[in-house]
């Protein structure tokens, strides 16, 4: 008998096999992974290794692909030259300043969108996409037109009679380059913000009302942690093309708004194939070191999160409903117990500690099954 019964219950606990001895959901996962994996590794992952390549070659006489002996010459000269490294960290500093403000700009734009819009959420995010109808280019092109002597800034300052002549110092300047990118920018940084906004549940600000925080520490201690993914995608989606971005420094920086691109695209310009082996230098000398540091950076910030929130990179919440759903109980049966207790405080003491013990435990409760 009781050997009968092992049996059943092995039998029960074991999965049933598959007919055919393999998962049918395989090959529709390798059909569906295969054409991006190969587009991205030949539009992605080769040029990027055969720039590294490139950078080990003296110079690029010859054919592209031709054999040739491994140098370190092309990274002695992109490391020996101060002027260099100085133009890539003025574009790093400004794309970093551009980053961040585009971001912290974004934040309450999405925020709206998220919360507050309601129904018109989707009206309201086709009007922010509207500049995207407009090529990049001429959308640089009507700022500097704004900003330019005749432009429409010096028009209102003049007519206001706040200056007699123009103002020379709004184009062609590093401040022209960051007020432009951040215009160009602010679309872009919202979108992701918007995506991890968007999966927080809403239950959560319920439950925090309802535990008497206010709307700053509902702010502090639940959007915004929740959110970061989002933020941190936003950020560095602006950061990294403002570091090599060309159109912007070239037709509103002039000579006081160059750019690490400009200065490569001169190079380029004067030296053809050799600047190519030189910037191949610099993307495996600071480039992909850099990204890879940076990718390391946001995965172990996800990770040191724990296990009360567990966050993804697109900026949603894998176990965020668990803890809505736990915190929610808790501040519903101490928003129960607590309207009790006011109102046998006229009863006596004694009831009024007995509804608030109840209270507390379940308070504390909720706190544990957050925690956990």
């Amino acid at each position: 008998m009781t050997a009968s019964v092992d049996q059943a219950s092995r039998t029960k606990g074991a999965a049933p096999e598959r007919r055919g001895g393999s998962d049918p959901r395989r090959g529709s996962f390798w059909f569906l992974l295969g054409p991006p994996a190969i587009v991205l590794g030949l539009f992605l992952i080769v040029p990027v290794l055969l720039m590294i390549a490139v950078s080990f070659r003296a110079d690029l006489s010859g054919e592209l692909l031709a054999p040739f002996t491994p140098t370190l010459k092309q990274f002695q000269q992109a490391f020996a030259g101060a002027g260099y490294w100085r133009v890539l960290g003025i574009s790093a500093l400004t794309a970093f300043g551009v980053a961040a403000i585009a971001t912290v700009t974004a934040y309450p734009i999405a925020y709206f969108l998220a919360f507050r819009a309601g129904k018109r959420a989707a009206l309201y995010l086709i009007l922010l996409l509207v500049p995207f109808w407009t090529s990049y280019l001429l959308r640089v092109m009507a700022w500097k037109l704004m900003l330019g002597e005749q432009g429409v800034v010096n028009s209102v300052l003049i007519g206001t009679g706040l200056i007699d002549d123009p103002l020379d110092a709004l184009l062609y300047n590093r401040s022209a380059v960051v007020v432009t990118l951040i215009y160009v920018w602010i679309p872009f940084a919202a979108l992701p913000i918007l995506a991890g906004l968007g999966r927080i549940d809403v239950r959560l600000h319920d439950a925090a009302a309802d535990l008497y925080g206010s709307p700053l520490q509902q702010f502090l201690r639940v959007t915004l942690p929740l959110s970061l993914p989002g933020v941190v995608a936003a950020f560095f989606m602006v950061f990294i093309p403002t570091v090599g971005e060309y159109v912007t420094p070239l037709l509103v920086g002039g000579t006081g708004g160059t750019s690490f691109a400009l200065v490569e695209a001169h190079r380029a310009a004067d030296r053809g194939k050799a600047a190519f082996a030189r910037l191949g230098a610099t993307l495996g000398g600071w480039g992909i070191p850099t990204a890879a540091c940076v990718g390391a950076a946001v995965e172990v910030l996800g990770r040191r999160k724990g296990p009360r929130v567990q966050v993804i990179a697109s900026g949603g919440v894998r176990s965020g409903l668990d803890a809505a759903r736990a915190l929610a109980l808790g501040a519903d049966l101490a928003g129960f117990a607590l309207p009790m207790v006011r109102a046998h405080q006229r009863g006596g003491a004694e009831a009024a500690r007995t509804e608030l013990r109840g209270a507390i435990e379940a308070l504390r409760a909720a706190c544990l099954l957050v925690g956990a």
